[in-house]
């Protein structure tokens, strides 16, 4: 990635040097994440992957309906 990337923590991030979270950058074009435990690894998703990444967490989240 040829430019510099800013990265920002989640804000539920808990602050310690141990603790692992989810990191954003973002670019004009593509929004860039990687775990505080592994900042080599970069996941670049597609708009498209990234919508069903974020459905499926808030799906997951969601309460059961009740039967």
């Amino acid at each position: 990635m040829p430019e510099a990337l800013h990265w920002q923590k989640s804000s539920f991030s808990g602050g310690d040097a141990d603790t692992n979270c989810l990191e954003i950058a973002a670019t004009p074009i593509t929004l860039h994440l990687r775990e505080s435990g592994t900042p080599a690894t970069i996941l670049s998703p597609t708009c498209t992957a990234l919508n069903a990444l974020l459905m499926a967490v808030k799906d997951a989240a969601a309460p059961s309906p009740s039967a």
